[in-house]
């Protein structure tokens, strides 16, 4: 209340000063809390509509081109203009090679069965003068058809030989007998042939097909064979195949370049009443080195990489390709012994700015269009390679150096643009501000690519190798032990680059498990899947 007297007055209106400014500070703070709050639930929707897509939907990273269209003028204006070679912009489409339609020649191969259609004995006669038709053609078409796998006993009869003269004359010592040798075999008086032993491994490692599946299949045929039985069998063909498995080891620590990844698998333990985590891993031998080789752990601590990956570019400097997990780091700082280059994944760069799409599209659009044109110079590379008949690497080298650094510089501005720090409009929490973060945290590491042709742009080779696990784990769902992880790890190994150089696993196990107990250690460098060549043992079979 304002009266005549100053005093009161000028109390009063401070009064009311005093409680405005508190007002104030409390809708500021409301406000805050109210954009906070705003953040959580933006996180939080983001965050589940990752696990929906992670289960629910498709794994292909694609964006509905109408989406692009909004924002061609932000996209136009973020990213300059490249000048093109010569001042002539190649306006050549990329495109991928479409396979053809229709039916495919049946391969040349396969055991043919002739079928012949005649004619009624009644239709033969000519209706116009009653004399015999004879043949003028015939018309020929192909089928398919399956005929079902077919199980025999092999029954071996070693020959035994005697002397006849030393069995009538008593005054020698005795008969002089000599029995045939017995063949070497996977499994010492074992039931299972080395053909059935591949076709288990075959049909759980390469095929998905867990063993109690396999157990019904063979169930159906006559055959009843436990799953532990089958269990057992690929155990022990893991330990005769470890030497080989180790020299594939040596092969990919030989490499200069090496890929890597590792994924989790439920584990079974009998002292728990529920499965644990294990984790596979994967390492990718260059050119040079092409073994797949997996790894398991029982956990995914740094000692898994660290421990394979140990003095592995002592000699020489070398490039691992992997993601930002933090177990790799020690190695990096040289820990494991060696001079090791992180070499970043862009796949995953792109796959933060992809899953931010629906909380900040255009930002997302324009980050996604920088990330496609580096993958444009990479479909480039390949083109020139193969048209010219040039090396991919220096292909790839070049054009980096002409195309892609520059991209690369454009883009790391545009995302430093960006940050709410340096005046830009996305929040440091956001998911699209976690993106941008995550980039600039790996830049160094994404950009190393470009400094060698041999290096990849992205780590999708050893997340394809890997997808041999995670389609398996949805049809036997459980190592049974640490046992069983390292078996898988093995009989992966084989399989997985077995189908890396087109060998096929079923003929190279069965001739590997007939001939490698016989097989000196110092000779076993034949029977790796990049040198195997079939013996009179496949051809038999």
């Amino acid at each position: 209340m304002i009266t005549d007297d100053p005093d009161t007055s000028a109390a009063f209106l401070d009064t009311l000063r005093r409680q405005n400014e508190r007002l104030r500070a409390e809708r500021d703070q409301l406000l805050e809390e109210q954009h906070r709050h705003l953040r959580e639930i933006e996180s939080l929707q983001h965050q589940l509509q990752a696990l929906l897509r992670r289960y629910y939907g498709r794994s292909s990273e694609k964006m509905d081109p109408a989406q692009r269209l909004l924002f061609e003028d932000l996209i136009d204006k973020a990213i300059p203009q490249m000048p093109a070679e010569n001042g002539v912009e190649d306006q050549t489409p990329l495109r991928h090679p479409r396979k053809g339609h229709g039916r495919r020649r049946l391969p040349t191969n396969l055991a043919r069965e002739k079928v012949i259609h005649d004619l009624p004995e009644d239709q033969k006669p000519c209706p116009c003068c009653g004399k015999l038709r004879h043949i003028i053609g015939k018309q020929t078409h192909e089928q398919l058809d399956y005929v079902p796998a077919k199980v025999k006993v092999i029954e071996h009869i070693r020959l035994t030989y005697g002397c006849r003269h030393c069995e009538a004359n008593v005054s020698l010592a005795g008969p002089q007998m000599v029995t045939a040798d017995k063949p070497f075999q996977p499994i010492e008086k074992g039931l299972a042939a080395p053909g059935l032993l591949s076709y288990v491994m075959v049909s759980k490692y390469a095929d998905h097909l867990p063993l109690h599946r396999l157990e019904g299949i063979l169930g159906r045929h006559g055959i009843p064979l436990a799953r532990s039985t089958m269990c057992d069998w690929a155990a022990q063909c893991a330990d005769l195949l470890r030497p080989l498995y180790e020299r594939m080891v040596n092969e990919v620590r030989a490499s200069e370049i090496i890929h890597t990844d590792d994924t989790p698998v439920k584990v079974q333990d009998r002292r728990r009443t529920q499965t644990r985590t294990g984790r596979f891993w994967v390492y990718l031998g260059d050119n040079d080195h092409s073994q797949t080789v997996f790894v398991y752990t029982p956990s995914r601590s740094r000692d898994g990489p660290m421990e394979f990956l140990r003095d592995w570019g002592r000699d020489q400097r070398v490039y691992l390709q992997a993601d930002a997990f933090g177990g790799y780091d020690g190695i990096y700082a040289g820990d494991a012994g060696g001079h090791v280059t992180e070499v970043a994944c862009w796949a995953h760069a792109r796959r933060k700015f992809y899953d931010a799409r629906n909380s900040d599209p255009a930002s997302s659009t324009q980050a996604l269009a920088q990330v496609r044109l580096l993958y444009d110079v990479e479909a480039e590379a390949k083109r020139a390679a193969e048209k010219d008949g040039n090396d991919l690497a220096s292909e790839r080298y070049r054009l980096r150096q002409e195309s892609a650094v520059p991209r690369l510089g454009q883009f790391r501005a545009w995302l430093e643009s960006q940050q709410a720090e340096r005046g830009g409009p996305i929040l440091p929490k956001s998911p699209m501000g976690q993106a941008i973060q995550y980039a600039l945290n790996q830049w160094d590491a994404l950009c190393v690519y470009a400094t060698d042709g041999r290096l990849a742009i992205d780590n999708n080779a050893s997340e394809n190798a890997l997808r041999r696990v995670a389609i398996g784990r949805k049809n036997w769902l459980f190592a049974g032990s640490d046992n069983g992880g390292h078996t898988a790890a093995t009989l992966f190994s084989l399989i997985a680059t077995c189908q890396r150089h087109a060998v096929e696993p079923f003929a190279y196990l069965r001739d590997v498990l007939t001939c490698i107990a016989a097989t000196p250690i110092s000779q076993l460098g034949k029977f790796l899947p990049d040198r195997w060549r079939p013996t009179d043992n496949v051809n038999q079979g």
